[in-house]
């Protein structure tokens, strides 16, 4: 299982158009970094900041600072934009770790995407993301979340989109997201069925580091994998509230030893400390185990 998990607790987007950031990518704690096309490229500079993306990664990190390989997305402009076409083109050439599709309406949108890439022999590894950032992709999300279930679709991960769902929707954003927590449910719910990673989406005060270390505690508790991030600053809350307990590893792993005891063989249920545990219990403690190793938690 530690070989399967990739931690995507802090993910952090960079613009592509922004050297003074890049350069400092090595040494970032994140799990993964976004080469931003789309949002943090001003219109002007589209064109400029695709060209780049070959020499970031021909320059990029075989690991982070702490020696931890840090995944590497690009996130294109929309396929139905004006740079969305090449952008997908030249983010398939530099064979990225996975490439984020913002304004994702249908599984069509994943579909299409998927035939770009296969017809220009991007290597299987090069997984696809999705923004999940409109009302239509809300509303689609079940049949979105689907393709999850087909490795041809490369579809491995959702990204919430926050700040397009409060524009398009013209729901009020407090502090505590009270008017969102229904929709992220919905993505954390069709994302799980679909076998996917859920990764949060920003907050935009990074001064209110205090704001966004609850944020991101509350986001674990919803059962986000992790959040994605504005500034470097955020990178240690996010990593945080996003890895096990030592209190959980420590329960986790009584559970492992108990079910591996002779007399526990073949055994569904048994009594650990005076409570009840079942076989889902043990696969959830093995589960929680195998993302502690992977982060060195």
């Amino acid at each position: 299982m530690t070989d399967s998990y990739r931690p995507r607790r802090s993910v952090l987007y960079v613009p592509a158009s922004n050297d003074k950031a890049l350069a400092k990518i090595a040494q970032l704690s994140c799990d993964a970094i976004i080469i931003d096309l789309e949002d943090a490229v001003a219109p002007a500079d589209k064109v400029a900041a695709r060209e780049k993306l070959a020499g970031i990664f021909a320059n990029r990190p075989v690991a982070n600072h702490f020696g931890q390989r840090c995944e590497m997305v690009v996130r294109v402009n929309a396929l139905a934009s004006e740079w969305g076409a090449a952008d997908l083109l030249a983010a398939a050439g530099c064979e990225p770790d996975g490439i984020l599709l913002p304004k994702v309406d249908t599984p069509r949108d994943l579909l299409e995407a998927g035939d770009v890439l296969d017809d220009n022999f991007a290597p299987d590894s090069v997984k696809l993301w999705a923004m999940i950032e409109t009302p239509k992709a809300l509303l689609n999300i079940g049949t979105i979340a689907e393709l999850g279930r087909d490795p041809a679709s490369r579809l491995v991960c959702f990204v919430s989109g926050t700040n397009d769902l409060v524009k398009d929707t013209g729901v009020l954003a407090t502090p505590d997201r009270r008017y969102l927590v229904p929709w992220l449910m919905q993505m954390v719910l069709a994302a799980r069925a679909g076998g996917l990673d859920m990764v949060d989406g920003v907050s935009n005060d990074f001064r209110d580091l205090d704001a966004f270390a609850q944020e991101c505690v509350e986001a674990a508790a919803m059962g986000f994998d992790g959040k994605t991030l504005i500034h470097p600053a955020q990178i240690e809350a996010a990593n945080r509230a996003f890895s096990p307990s030592t209190q959980a590893v420590a329960e986790a792993r009584l559970v492992s030893q108990a079910f591996a005891l002779a007399e526990n063989t073949g055994k569904g249920v048994i009594a650990l400390n005076g409570k009840m545990v079942e076989r889902l219990h043990l696969g959830q403690a093995e589960k929680l185990l195998a993302k502690a190793a992977a982060i060195g938690a």
